[in-house]
């Protein structure tokens, strides 16, 4: 579902902030100097702090800091801790041949999964808690500004607000750096990522995303909120795949599960995965397509896009 926000429609992009300057006034450092300090020594702190702020190959600044970027597999520095999707690699392996984390998806009938093997495919603990911590750092600001709508241009979202953003921080562009490899080569996903932020009364009724603005693929990483992530056939309502998509985890949806299956977020009252409940609250998402191809896919593709006002299919039993 394509974002209305400005940045779509050729809005001015604001500006990176510049980098801050620390600055030392008559022997006094602007910060990081022990009180402590004997005078001499505090100009000379202030000297060197200001020459570190120029980074040294290899360095990334995160946090505040300057740090280090950790060689994959390699380096003297600490070793990947547990749920650190960075350090380990989370972005390998999300090709066409991936396989899902098998708690996270069930379908139908075994047929329709053995048809989506690949196509529809959820990854758990794909973000780190840190990652996340500093995403929502980044995104509060801005989405905190806008007030909840409970009506969409194309009737596909109730409860929600969104942005669309193309300028990150490090655990941003980390995490977006290892989504990429979920697109085919030559087809990258587009600068702008649209960013949901679900309301928990929210919901997603069922679409397909329409080729007039979204490509063969389309990635989403979820936050906060576990939610269930339905799929259900244009051609036959009977045949569905679900995803749990937990606080962290990453989906893909790419050929027959993007083009002919509509896929749509579960309201808080129908949020059952077989029969486990799964509470809703606030579910922040960001969703990143590839561009249109030049002809439309032959699939059911735009016939059935942005589904709104109709029945939705029965719930899966």
């Amino acid at each position: 579902m394509p974002s209305r926000s400005s940045g779509a429609r050729g809005g001015a992009v604001r500006p990176a902030c510049p980098a801050p300057v620390l600055r030392g006034e008559r022997g006094r450092c602007a910060a990081g100097v022990p009180r402590s300090s004997p005078p001499g020594r505090e100009g000379a702190l202030c000297s060197r702090r200001a020459l570190r702020l120029r980074p040294a190959p290899g360095m990334h600044r995160a946090g505040g800091l300057w740090r280090r970027r950790r060689a994959g597999g390699g380096g003297a520095g600490p070793g990947p801790r547990p749920g650190d999707g960075a350090a380990l690699g989370a972005g390998a392996g999300l090709g066409p041949g991936a396989e899902a984390d098998p708690g996270l998806l069930r379908a139908s009938s075994p047929e329709v999964g053995r048809r989506l093997r690949g196509l529809a495919l959820v990854r758990g603990a794909f973000v780190s808690s840190g990652e996340a911590a500093e995403l929502l750092r980044e995104l509060e600001p801005v989405l905190g500004r806008r007030p909840y709508q409970f009506d969409h241009w194309d009737g596909a979202i109730c409860g929600y607000r969104e942005t669309e953003r193309a300028r990150w921080g490090g655990a941003g562009r980390a995490v977006l750096g290892r989504v990429a490899a979920a697109f085919p080569p030559g087809r990258p996903p587009l600068p702008l990522v649209h960013v949901l932020d679900l309301h928990p009364r929210g919901h997603v009724r069922p679409h397909v995303d329409s080729v007039k603005f979204c490509g063969c693929t389309i990635a989403g990483v979820s936050l906060l909120s576990p939610s269930v992530l339905r799929l259900v056939s244009c051609r036959a309502p009977g045949q569905w795949l679900e995803l749990l998509l937990e606080p962290g985890s990453l989906y893909v949806l790419r050929g027959a599960a993007r083009y002919d299956f509509t896929h749509e977020i579960l309201r808080d009252e129908e949020s059952f995965f077989g029969g486990r409940r799964v509470p809703r609250g606030r579910r922040l998402a960001l969703i990143c397509r590839n561009a249109p191809p030049d002809t439309t896919p032959d699939a059911l593709g735009d016939s059935l896009a942005f589904i709104g006002g109709t029945a939705p299919p029965a719930a899966p039993q």
